[in-house]
């Protein structure tokens, strides 16, 4: 009996080149054919049994001997009294004479018949033959396991993550802001242009690839924040124009593409940061007016208003600020009268701040990203010895910094966007002098960086917005060329 059972397992290596279409699979595709042969063997055991019967026969022959006595006696006598007595069995004779003179002729005739008893015994042994025929069926089952690796090399020319360039802004712009809308529109709002400091937004719509002039604000700016809210407005605040620090405040509100003002914050303030809170309050921390502000205070949504909070413990700017898991706010390196790396936390529910770890390198410019595994990532910056290319990791469950992979490439005045695969995106900035266009991919899981396509246009101080789509755009920023309106789809 053969019965074949077949398993098939796909093994896919994926191989790709570093070449900016080309992915080669390579399918290995490995047939198991187990072929169970069970062969049955009949073994016949035939167990022949002798039995030796012994069988006696007893033959008895009997002589008989038989003796006859026969005396005769012959007396002659004289006056002669003869007694004799007789006895046939032993033949026993005895004569007694008296005193007479007697001749007696004895004649004795002896007969002697002997019996013999002859015993004959024959003993015949009666051989008897038992055969007994016992079968025993022996079934040995072989498994045969045949493998058969079949290798499939296909070569399927697929583009890799690439740069494709997409609508351009109407007015050049940097150091603006970008904020995603809650129907998928990027708002990009203020900055520098050639003419000066902008009060022009635009929006970006992904389905066509094009921007829209929308509402102005109130007031031009740089250097500002901006924050989505849950209530799906934007907040902008802050900022700089002509010298001096802004203390004021705008909403945008994508229903009617239209701006009003808010209240303004206690102080003015330039290059601090903007965080939402998970209670929906925004976080305004540092930044610089006159000097550099610990200072910090909080947006209502609610109410439109400003209340004061707790006061970080060293006043600082072009620092990062980011929101983790566990609901506090970090905040990390920036410049005061020198670059920093201290950082610290900030909880909404106490309203105060508390130093943690430090930073292995004192920084800013740099870049801050939450990682899926809950840490924080910051990347590049510019420090005392230039700009950097290391990159080190926040636990929130510890406190401390670690050092992890290094970029390829120093810079500063980047972009880091989190992918939908878990993985960082740095993407242009400047080295010294010199801006840039090659990207880099973090990879949280080994802590190491790969280079990826390059980007179409040199550039720093741009930003970079995160899709519905999983796409990232980049808008804007300034090369040695100048400033920039073109935009581009990671």
């Amino acid at each position: 009996m053969i019965s074949t059972t077949t398993t098939t397992t796909t093994t896919t290596s994926t191989t790709t080149t570093t070449s900016t279409t080309t992915t080669t699979a390579t399918t290995s595709t490995t047939t198991t054919t187990t072929t169970t042969i069970s062969t049955t063997t009949t073994i016949t055991t035939t167990t022949t049994t002798t039995t030796a019967t012994p069988t006696t026969t007893t033959s008895t022959t009997t002589t008989t001997t038989t003796t006859t006595t026969t005396t005769t006696t012959t007396t002659t006598t004289s006056t002669t009294t003869t007694t004799t007595t007789t006895t046939t069995t032993t033949t026993t004779t005895t004569t007694t004479t008296t005193t007479t003179t007697t001749t007696t002729t004895t004649t004795t005739s002896t007969t002697t018949t002997t019996t013999t008893t002859t015993t004959t015994t024959t003993t015949t042994t009666t051989t008897t033959t038992t055969t007994t025929t016992t079968t025993t069926t022996t079934t040995i089952t072989t498994t045969t396991t045949i493998t058969t690796t079949t290798t499939s090399t296909t070569t399927t020319t697929t583009p890799m993550p690439q740069w494709t360039i997409t609508g351009g802004m109407s007015i050049a712009r940097y150091d603006h802001t970008a904020s995603t809308l809650v129907n998928g529109f990027v708002l990009v709002a203020g900055g520098s242009g050639s003419a000066g400091v902008l009060n022009s937004p635009e929006l970006y719509n992904p389905s066509t690839g094009t921007w829209l002039t929308t509402g102005s604000m109130n007031i031009a700016r740089t250097y500002h924040a901006a924050s989505t809210l849950a209530n799906g407005l934007v907040l902008v605040t802050g900022g700089y124009i002509g010298g001096s620090s802004l203390n004021s405040a705008e909403l945008y509100n994508p229903a009617t593409g239209t701006w009003a003002t808010t209240g303004s914050m206690s102080i003015g303030r330039y290059s601090h940061t903007a965080s939402t809170l998970a209670n929906g309050l925004v976080l305004v921390a540092g930044g610089y007016n006159s000097g550099y502000l610990n200072s910090a205070e909080l947006y209502n949504p609610s109410t439109g208003t400003w209340a004061t909070t707790g006061s970080m413990s060293i006043g600082r700017y072009y620092h990062t600020a980011s929101t983790l898991v566990n609901g506090l706010v970090l905040v990390a390196g920036g410049s005061n009268s020198g670059i920093l790396n201290s950082a610290e936390l900030y909880d909404p529910l106490t309203g105060t701040w508390t130093t943690t770890g430090s930073m292995n390198d004192a920084r800013y410019y740099h870049t801050a990203s939450i990682l899926s595994n809950g840490l924080l990532l910051v990347t590049g910056a510019r420090s005392y010895s230039g700009d950097l290319n290391s990159a080190e990791l926040y636990d929130p469950s510890i406190g401390t910094w670690a050092t992890t992979g290094s970029m390829n490439v120093e810079r500063a005045g980047h972009t880091a966007s989190t992918l939908s695969n878990g993985l960082v995106l740095v993407a242009g900035g400047f080295d010294g002098g010199s801006y840039l266009n090659n990207p880099e991919l973090y990879n949280p899981s080994t802590g190491t960086w790969t280079t990826t396509a390059n980007m179409s246009t040199i550039r720093g101080l741009h930003t970079a917005s995160t899709l519905a789509n999983g796409k990232v755009l980049v808008a804007g920023g300034v090369n040695a060329n100048g400033v920039l309106n073109s935009a581009e789809l990671y």
